[in-house]
């Protein structure tokens, strides 16, 4: 790493958000999908309550807990369960504080948020991305059936691929969004995938979101 590289990951945790005060609110999902005559479908899948994140590490992901490793930014998250690979960007807090997501006119895109960790590191790695937007699905729109024992990969920047095992999804109300729990550090390398989810009303859009409890086990 660079001594500009330096500095800047210096800052960068400096800036580190303090988890027990923001809350996580994307920007709203925009509409579900619509059928031939015009009115929605049924939503996204919605987490099983078998897939209930532990509230401790569960034992056999522990066991297979790979060492955490240094700062690098992620360029890829790829979910081979629900066909997902998509390109990830740089999101932070938007004017209001509240988390922010990619531009919802791409649908393809995921989001690191750059107050969290890099995913990897030891600590709590945020992505975030939509579940859908105006014309359909988008790269989140089957995070809620996920399972444990599902894989999420997060190609990095310096060539090395970051493989957490998921142990858990969950789907939280939005004004009642468990912060301390969802982004606390368990001491090895976290991944939390987040998007919208629970309830929808065309006035206010999604009134949950929907969490994925992942953790390092391997390291390609």
């Amino acid at each position: 790493m660079s001594g500009f590289e330096v500095a800047e990951e210096e800052e960068r945790r400096r800036k580190r958000a303090p988890w027990g005060v923001i809350a996580l609110v994307l920007l709203t999902g925009l509409a579900l999908v619509r059928n031939g005559s015009g009115e929605f479908d049924v939503g996204p899948p919605q987490p099983a309550s078998a897939a209930a994140a532990d509230r401790q590490l569960p034992g056999r992901v522990l066991a297979r807990a790979a060492q955490p490793l240094s700062f690098a930014l992620p360029d890829r998250v790829r979910i081979p369960a629900i066909n997902v690979d998509a390109p990830t960007i740089p999101v932070g807090l938007d004017l209001d504080g509240w988390v922010g997501a990619p531009p919802p006119e791409d649908p393809n895109l995921s989001g690191w948020f750059t107050g969290s960790v890099s995913p990897g590191e030891k600590g709590t790695a945020v992505v975030v991305g939509h579940v859908d937007n105006l014309q359909g699905p988008a790269v989140f729109y089957g995070l809620g059936s996920l399972a444990k024992g599902n894989r999420v990969e997060v190609l990095r920047k310096d060539g090395k691929t970051a493989v957490f095992e998921i142990y858990g999804v969950e789907v939280f109300q939005k004004d009642n969004f468990p912060g301390d729990r969802v982004y606390a550090s368990k001491g090895t390398a976290e991944l939390r995938v987040i998007t919208c989810g629970g309830g929808f009303s065309k006035q206010t859009g999604y009134d949950g979101n929907v969490v994925v409890f992942a953790s390092l086990v391997e390291v390609r």
